[in-house]
């Protein structure tokens, strides 16, 4: 699903013009990013979390000269969906055999 199929769906199921429920989407996006980016997480009550995480430094490779890096410690942003999420996508999505 697309950004504009969440808001197609939204307009549809509201009643609210497409340009009005894009325009609403795009701020609650922007909101979520400055949030994160001040170092402040978002925590959506049913549905999740957005949170800052701290990724440790670590070496790393870089293959075609055949040397290692090292890759410093940074933080990285994360989705962390609340437990009533989670077990509804468990009891509702078959799972797929490969």
């Amino acid at each position: 699903m697309t950004k504009a199929d969440i808001v197609g769906k939204i307009s549809e199921k509201l009643g609210i013009e497409k340009n009005d429920v894009q325009a609403t989407i795009e701020t609650f996006m922007s909101e979520v990013k400055n949030s994160l980016e001040s170092g402040d997480n978002v925590y959506l009550r049913g549905f999740g979390s957005f949170i800052i995480k701290t990724r440790a430094e670590k070496t790393g490779r870089n293959i075609s000269k055949n040397t290692t890096i090292k890759i410093p410690a940074h933080n990285i942003p994360a989705f962390k969906p609340a437990k009533v999420f989670v077990e509804g996508v468990k009891s509702n999505v078959a799972v797929e055999n490969k």
